[in-house]
């Protein structure tokens, strides 16, 4: 049975892999989504956070992905909130806040091919062709998504409050 802290992080996570979506497609379409916005980052915060409370031994791959989700995210947020999409940080914002969305994508992906009885054995190693080409796959598309997002997205500056 999945633990407490098992079930809220894989909701977290869901929740701002979808909230994620819908601000990587507003930021395509040039618009700001307050709203999702505040929801996948502050989802996403929690997703990287809550990563650490389980339980391990060793340091593993999944901290350094945590860790650096959590930079990436730092910059998003100083980009947003802190410099109000002025100038640079608009495009700053926008590729940091894609690339913390892949982060959470490439981990459900890791996740998937763990624990998907159906793609376990494609790649049981997840050193296998299936993996690796998904993850380039993924990896190809994100990319795209950022330089999309980079381009198009060209906010109005958010005014403090």
């Amino acid at each position: 049975m999945l633990s407490a802290l098992t079930i809220a992080h894989v909701v977290i996570s869901l929740v701002g892999i979808g909230s994620g979506f819908v601000v990587v497609y507003g930021l395509v379409a040039g618009k700001r989504f307050d709203f999702w916005t505040a929801l996948f980052l502050m989802t996403t915060v929690a997703t990287s956070v809550t990563g650490f409370f389980f339980p391990v031994e060793r340091f593993l791959p999944s901290h350094a992905i945590g860790i650096v989700s959590l930079l990436v995210l730092a910059v998003a947020i100083f980009a947003r909130y802190g410099r109000h999409l002025v100038g640079a940080w608009s495009w700053i914002y926008a590729v940091s806040a894609v690339v913390a969305l892949y982060f959470n994508v490439f981990v459900l992906i890791v996740q998937a091919f763990l624990k998907v009885p159906a793609l376990k054995p494609l790649a049981p190693t997840q050193s296998e062709p299936p993996f690796q080409v998904t993850q380039l796959l993924v990896l190809g598309f994100f990319v795209a998504l950022a330089v999309v997002s980079a381009i198009r997205f060209r906010s109005e500056p958010v005014r403090a409050a």
